[in-house]
């Protein structure tokens, strides 16, 4: 066997002896010092290209768009026209801004003294009067899923008793510790999870996700993957995107069925690779509000060994009570192979305060993943479940108690309330010309498209009627989420009558122009380069916490000298 080793690695090294004697010659009146130069040369432009052709986050057509981008932007031109574009992107944010406070920023310090408890409500009321009462009336997309007042009472005395409250504490809090996992069980419970199913609460839909993300991501390293990839819907909601750009992970998004709206499976199947480290259905999803087809996707996971989040934050106190409300749903839920993790937000269709939602595991091996544990900390050992360190007690509190108030018939009762109204109102306007439903929702959204005008006409005219409803994009169209306040008497047939009238006005020139929202949606998705969208969305964030007013003036070095009112006192 060695000599016939030999012979075979005779060749070889004829071929290097050779490749060897053609480096010498051709380097042979060179300087070393060019020989040094060109090699490390090379070797920057090869590692620079390789970086750019096989960065595991992100796919090279978007990195190559956005060089093209970044490069084109550059030009003197360019930088001209966008910056022009921009300072008047910023110039009208503000201005709405300021519309809505509806006066100057008098509180720009501490006060000298505290308020009295009379002055203080005072300020209060003068600042509650600023939001638009109008969700009352049902003519809110979302938002706000109750209101009830007796139930605002409920939630307002349980936050007062627990307002000094820390789950962080553990020990010093064993009530809120007991509430926290009592809250979680009854949720497992609901989503048909075995006594190994377990989870945490946290502040929303979005850390709900991220955490999931989170321990997928940490389990996916162990195996030596650097860069875990998720597998997800086109219409998944961004708190995915946000957790691919926090953990850094690569996110791959499937599209969907063009009638149903359903992820396609198949192209889900597709793009699974040795580093998938998880699989995402919507429950329903939030543009349109289809249901995902959860028992493909998690036979997909079964069969690859690949963790399935199925993400019901919009839902999930809905979907739970669906068969019992007379509307069967396939199952979703833990009853489901292959399912690992769900997210339900008890602070929407649970009616809990705001800051209050659950990630739920299958297994304590899974949750496990989502902790952080520092053991070396001075301070001593740190450990926490979620992303906060200190949270609100209170919140807990009150989302165990509006759970406790309402129990199964409770929410059996709204969800038979608002599915009943969300099929209604998704029949009556699959009637009028000029729009369609998107696919067949079947819990409480009811998406709106148009092949004969820009959508979002229809936005802006139902804004003249006091509808506040969702734009959404790639498709253009517009979707009403159905909550309590939509059930009351009279209001679909309202929204129904708004927009068969508008849709009627609009046809006479289904070609016009569009303006207000349909214009920014309208060049928003028309843009190429996303970084712009992305400047103008941080524009509107900054705008959020200016407390400039219009006619202060800014000093040389740029402190704002306020109106003559006094800085620091509420007025």
């Amino acid at each position: 066997m060695s000599d016939f080793i030999k012979s075979a690695l005779v060749p070889v090294g004829s071929a290097l002896q050779s490749c060897k004697g053609f480096v010498n010659s051709t380097c042979e009146d060179v300087e070393p010092w060019k020989i040094v130069l060109y090699t490390c040369g090379t070797t920057v432009v090869v590692l620079t290209l390789k970086e750019f052709l096989f960065h595991d986050d992100e796919t090279l057509k978007n990195r190559a768009r956005r060089e093209f981008f970044r490069l084109a932007k550059k030009i003197p031109y360019v930088q001209r026209k966008i910056e022009e574009e921009m300072s008047k992107a910023r110039q009208g944010i503000r201005e709405g801004m300021e519309k809505s406070t509806a006066g100057a920023f008098f509180v720009q310090k501490l006060p000298a003294q505290g308020l009295s408890e009379p002055e203080l409500m005072q300020e209060l009321t003068k600042y509650k009067k600023m939001a638009s009462d109008e969700w009352q009336d049902g003519k809110v997309s979302g938002t706000v899923y109750s209101g009830d007042e007796k139930l605002t009472q409920i939630m307002a005395k349980t936050y007062g008793m627990f307002a000094w409250t820390n789950p962080l504490h553990p020990d010093v809090f064993p009530d809120i510790r007991k509430m926290e996992a009592e809250v979680v069980r009854m949720c497992c419970s609901m989503f048909n999870g075995d006594k190994n199913s377990c989870g945490s609460v946290t502040s929303g839909g979005t850390e709900s996700i991220m955490l999931a993300c989170l321990a997928y991501r940490n389990i996916a390293r162990d195996r030596g993957i650097k860069i875990p990839e998720m597998v997800v819907p086109h219409t998944v909601h961004a708190a995915f995107d946000k957790s691919a750009h926090y953990f850094h992970m690569k996110i791959t998004h499937i599209p969907v069925d063009e009638v149903t709206r359903k992820v396609d499976v198949k192209a889900m199947k597709r793009a699974i690779s040795s580093k998938t480290c998880m699989l995402v259905a919507s429950a329903p999803g939030f543009p349109h509000g289809i249901i995902d087809d959860v028992q493909a996707v998690a036979a997909l996971g079964k069969q690859y060994g690949i963790p399935v989040h199925v993400d019901s934050c919009l839902g999930g106190f809905l979907v739970p009570f669906m068969d019992r409300a007379g509307f069967p749903l396939a199952p979703f839920d833990f009853r489901v192979p292959g399912v690992t993790s769900i997210s339900a937000d008890t602070h929407k269709f649970g009616y809990a305060p705001k800051g209050s939602s659950v990630i739920m595991y299958r297994s304590v091996e899974l949750h496990r993943r989502q902790f952080f544990v520092q053991p070396d900390w001075a301070g001593g050992i740190y450990a926490s479940p979620t992303v906060a360190g200190s949270r609100a007690g209170a919140i807990i509190a009150a989302c165990w108690a509006t759970l406790m108030y309402f129990g199964e018939k409770g929410y059996v009762e709204s969800t038979r309330s608002i599915c009943s109204t969300q099929r209604y109102i998704s029949d009556q306007l699959n009637k009028i010309e000029g729009i369609f439903v998107f696919g067949q929702p079947e819990v409480c959204v009811v998406a709106i498209g148009s092949k004969h005008f820009n959508i979002f006409r229809l936005f802006d005219g139902l804004v003249e009627k006091k509808w506040l409803l969702n734009s959404l994009q790639f498709p253009s169209s517009i979707h009403l989420c159905v909550t309590i306040p939509t059930t009351k008497p009279g209001v679909a047939d309202r929204f129904i009558a708004d927009v068969t009238a508008c849709v009627k006005e609009i046809m006479k020139d289904p070609k016009a122009v569009c303006g207000g929202v349909g214009a920014i949606y309208g060049m928003a998705q028309s843009i190429p380069d996303r970084t712009l969208v992305h400047e103008i969305a941080g524009c509107f964030l900054e705008a959020c916490y200016n407390t400039t007013n219009p006619t202060d003036k800014v000093t040389a070095n740029g402190d704002h000298v306020g109106n003559g009112l006094a800085n620091g006192a509420a007025k």
